[in-house]
């Protein structure tokens, strides 16, 4: 079997999507990527995880349209929930999340990537969902996570129009975090995972899932869920350690407990 997805493990683990040339989303790569995401999920010297793509042409260009012909009809739920529960699977680590993008990130690729909490895109770099244009929508969390990011508005615009934004629109709206020079997307996101790397783990894990639910939660819930946080935050050798550690103008050293 080829291998389509490479796992570095380390502090930082790179997941790297290796589909030539463009790194399209096959159900093959999607199960090697959901093995890949267990992996993840299951150790805990994991402190960020980068997800990009291998050769330097396309982060990933979404779906694999010679898989189109096999799809008619209800037969396409079985990829669609599959890419759902694995779109997920990287949408809930507990651990903070980058997207190097390198070049094109299309329909499925731009799905995944959204599914980061962080997005690095270079200058050359090309971000749309253009199903629209092959008669299809979005199946695996489009037409509701990109709202989520920058606005229905935006969002209709670029899903039923199906045009892709440059680096520097993306840039403008919120859709992408840095955008830098072609060929420096994953050396970005390394150094932004080691910073990530370097905070207090349990507070970045509670600081992650905190934001997460307030896109989901009333005000005044999550409030009360923040505290909540705090308490378990608190009470953890970390917080004293982090406080020695500015008080002795030295870098902390976080363990996690």
């Amino acid at each position: 079997m080829t291998e389509l997805v490479h796992l570095v493990s380390g502090a930082c683990t790179e997941i790297v999507l290796d589909n030539p040339p463009m790194n399209v989303v096959s159900r093959e790569l999607t199960r090697q990527l959901r093995a890949a995401l267990h992996k993840v999920a299951r150790d805990p010297d994991v402190r960020a995880v980068i997800v990009h793509g291998a050769g330097g042409r396309a982060f990933c260009a979404g779906s694999d349209i010679a898989e189109f012909r096999d799809l008619h009809g209800r037969v396409a739920e079985d990829k669609l929930l599959l890419e759902r529960l694995v779109y997920r699977q990287l949408a809930q680590l507990p651990v903070p999340t980058v997207a190097a993008i390198e070049g094109h990130a299309l329909g499925g690729g731009l799905e995944l990537a959204l599914c980061c909490d962080f997005r690095i895109a270079t200058r050359r770099s090309k971000l749309g969902m253009p199903e629209l244009k092959l008669g299809v929508t979005p199946g695996s969390g489009g037409t509701q996570r990109l709202p989520r990011v920058i606005g229905l508005a935006r969002a209709k615009e670029m899903i039923l129009l199906g045009e892709p934004l440059d680096a520097a629109e993306a840039l403008a709206i919120g859709l992408v975090t840095r955008v830098v020079d072609d060929g420096q997307a994953v050396d970005a996101a390394r150094s932004m995972a080691e910073t990530l790397a370097s905070r207090g783990p349990v507070a970045m894990r509670v600081a992650k899932k905190l934001l997460d639910l307030s896109a989901e939660t009333p005000l005044e819930d999550g409030l009360a869920h923040e505290l909540d946080g705090s308490e378990t935050v608190f009470a953890t050798d970390d917080a004293l350690e982090g406080a020695a550690a500015f008080l002795a103008k030295r870098p902390a050293r976080f363990t996690g407990r």
